[in-house]
Order: C-alpha cells, then sequence, then structure tokens
C-alpha cells in the first residue's frame, strides 16, 4: 500500500507531532507481509527544512517543501494519506483526488482560531467560545494576534472544520480530545512511547534534597510561572528541594528574572535543550516532574514518558492528562498554584507515597501506550479504508 505521511514539522524540528510521526513512519516502514515485501511503501512529505538532518538514513522517503503541483502529484499516487493536523492544502487536495484521508489531530484548530484551546489574553483555558457562537470572544481572544489575522485564524476554522467532516477518518489520540472537536468517524488511537528505562532509585537518594523537575518548552501556556509559585509556597513552609527547568524557549528570560527573586534564589537551574543522554541523565536526579500545562494539550507525551520512567507526575487537571494518567499520577486544579504546593507538599514528605505512585505511573504506561499497538491500530485502520 501506498501511504503518504504530510506533516507540517518534522526533523530535525524537535515537538510532540514531530515525535509521533517519526516513530509511526518508522514503525509502519518495518512491517512485512508474509512474503518478506514490505507492507507500505511511505512517502513523508513535510514543510520543514533538512538543515543538517540525514534523511537517507530513514526506511523512507522523505519529500521536504514540495511545490503545489509537486505535492498533487504525490498525492494522486498514494492509496491512503495521512494528516497530522488539518492542513488545509493537503487535505483538500486529498478530497479532490477522491483519496481515502486521515487526519490525526494533535490540536483543537478544528474548534478554536488559535488551536489552543486556552484564552491567550489571560493564560485561563478557554470554554468553547467558537462553538457556542462568541466571535467577539474569539477575536480578542490573543491581541497580539491584530485585527486581521485573528478574523482571518477565526474564518480558517470554519474551513478546517468543514474539510475534517468529509475525510474518511478522524483519529484523536485521547477520547476526551474526541469529545471536544465532536467529528464524525472518529476513533482514538493512543499514543505509542519509545522504548525507555525505568529509573531506579536508589536508597541514598530518598535521602537527598527532593528534586522538582519540569519538562517542555518554555512557553506561557506550559505553565512555568504556576510553578515558580507553587515553589514560594513550599519555601515559605520551610521545605527544602531544588527546581530544575528542562527545556528552552521565549518565556525563560522571563523565567529566570523570578526564580532570582527571594526565597528561590540559588534553588532554580535553567538547563536549556539537553540531548538525549543529558535529558536522561538529568531526569535520573528527579524526584517528581510537574507539568503544569493551562492549555492546548491534547495527550501529554512528558506526561507519560516519565510514567514510563518510573518518576511520579503531577499535572494540572486538563482532560488529556487526566486520561493519560489515570490513577497512575496526581492532579491540581489548572492554574492553581496553591493546590499544587499542596499536592507536592503532601508527596515529597512520603517516600513509600512516591515509589507506589511511580510504580502505578510505570505499570500503566507499559500497559496503554506500547509504540507496537499504536502501529498495529493504524496499520489496521489504513487496510479498513483500503478495502473500502
Amino acid at each position: 500500500m501506498k501511504l503518504l505521511i504530510y506533516s507540517h514539522y518534522f526533523a530535525p524540528s524537535i515537538g510532540g507531532v514531530e515525535t509521533i510521526v517519526m516513530s509511526l513512519a518508522r514503525g509502519l516502514a518495518e512491517l512485512r507481509a508474509e512474503n518478506g515485501a514490505q507492507e507500505f511503501e511511505i512517502t513523508l512529505v513535510t514543510k520543514t527544512s533538512r538543515e543538517d538532518f540525514d534523511d537517507s538514513a530513514l526506511p523512507f522517503l522523505v519529500v521536504r517543501r514540495p511545490s503545489f503541483w509537486q505535492l498533487t502529484r504525490l498525492v494522486r499516487g498514494a492509496d491512503v494519506v495521512h494528516i497530522a493536523g488539518p492542513a488545509l492544502e493537503p487535505v483538500a487536495l486529498g478530497l479532490l483526488l477522491r483519496k481515502r484521508v486521515v487526519i490525526e489531530h494533535h490540536g483543537f484548530q478544528v474548534i478554536c482560531p488559535t488551536g489552543q484551546l486556552l484564552i491567550e489574553s489571560r493564560g485561563e483555558p478557554c470554554p468553547g467560545h467558537f462553538m457556542a457562537g462568541k466571535r467577539a470572544e474569539c477575536w480578542k481572544c490573543d491581541p497580539a494576534l491584530g485585527w486581521f489575522v485573528s478574523r482571518r485564524l477565526w474564518l480558517l476554522t470554519f474551513v478546517r472544520r468543514y474539510l475534517s467532516k468529509r475525510v474518511a477518518a478522524n483519529i484523536m489520540p485521547t477520547s476526551w480530545l474526541g469529545d471536544q472537536l465532536g467529528l464524525p468517524r472518529a476513533t482514538t488511537i493512543h499514543h505509542g512511547l519509545v522504548q525507555i528505562e525505568s529509573m531506579q532509585k536508589d536508597a541514598m537518594q530518598e535521602t537527598r534534597v527532593p528534586v522538582i523537575a519540569f519538562q517542555g518548552r518554555l512557553v506561557s501556556t506550559k505553565g512555568g510561572r504556576v510553578l515558580l509559585d507553587a515553589a514560594k509556597i513550599l519555601r515559605d513552609q520551610g521545605m527544602e528541594f531544588s527546581l530544575v527547568f528542562i527545556g528552552d524557549g521565549p518565556e525563560r528570560a522571563n523565567l529566570e528574572a523570578l526564580a532570582k527573586q527571594e526565597p528561590l534564589l540559588g534553588r532554580v537551574r535553567f538547563t536549556g535543550k539537553l540531548t538525549p543522554s543529558e535529558l536522561e541523565a538529568e531526569l535520573e536526579r528527579a524526584s517528581v516532574v510537574v507539568v503544569p500545562s493551562l492549555g492546548g494539550e491534547v495527550f501529554g507525551l512528558v506526561v507519560a514518558e516519565n510514567m514510563l520512567r518510573g518518576i511520579p507526575v503531577v499535572a494540572s487537571d486538563l482532560g488529556s492528562f487526566a486520561e493519560v494518567m489515570g490513577e497512575g499520577g496526581i492532579t491540581f486544579r489548572v492554574g492553581d498554584a496553591v493546590e499544587l504546593g499542596s499536592k507536592l507538599w503532601d508527596l515529597l514528605q512520603l517516600s513509600s507515597g512516591i515509589q507506589k505512585l511511580a510504580e502505578d505511573g510505570r505499570r500503566r504506561a507499559e500497559t496503554q501506550f506500547s509504540s507496537r499497538s499504536m502501529i498495529a491500530k493504524h496499520r489496521n485502520a489504513y487496510r479498513r479504508l483500503s478495502a473500502e
């Protein structure tokens, strides 16, 4: 079967979408029929420049920054077109050429003009203004966008929703997202995790000063300020700890300025971007990983991956996080630094509680989010569509 995978972002760009698309394409390319032939002839199309990335090392063809006519030829030659997110051009081409189009949704672009389901001006989760017809609320959601851009994004949301209702299948990484988007022919396929070694904490580590870790892009929607406010509360209560921010982004300078104030002075580190080996070494020292996102999350790879590592996770109670963690993590109200501080205090005071949470989280991640299961479910979906 000829499968075209379209992802606007791809390696060497780093992010959740890029990680999942790479894992899916690799896994499908490795599948073999009984006669030893590849089950899928995969072409991956992206708008991301190659830079110094070696495309030839991948087990599938990569086409970067194609022209409109080149993309048209690629879509025409495919049996199934898989699109990571409702990108207008490939979706429209696929439907016009009467192809079996599959959209895997990695955001809220069909129900929110900014795709974040977040009121940017206030840093609060959006209750669903677009679907409720509250146009003015969408137009003033992010003042930085300006008059023209805000209305253009609002109009494009109608187009994306119209097209998504007409594709052969809509794939959701969580059932919660499927409920939010409300699209026909929807199915849930959880993201699969690349195998990560569980981190065994030694007895001496339990006696050291706890390390609270944040992992992700340093942008306002990830809730870094909420974590700093919770850390101040812990210090005011007399708790000793260190806090590390793993990642980089436009919010870093602001967070660093806040971290240099008392009572956090000297207790917060910023690592910037790390190599995979550096990341594992840093997380091995972590007592807990906090994911305080304010919105924009449809799955939560950081949540699931650290559960798989055997690190306790405390995350905001977004619907996607709650579904991924189940009983394998702790949640707090979105944006509530006081409750986050309370949950961290209770957890870090009890080493047996940390150990149990780590074990429960690892067990859930191993059983619910395997890469093999993700690939198998995608293969079955493509086969079903091809047969139809």
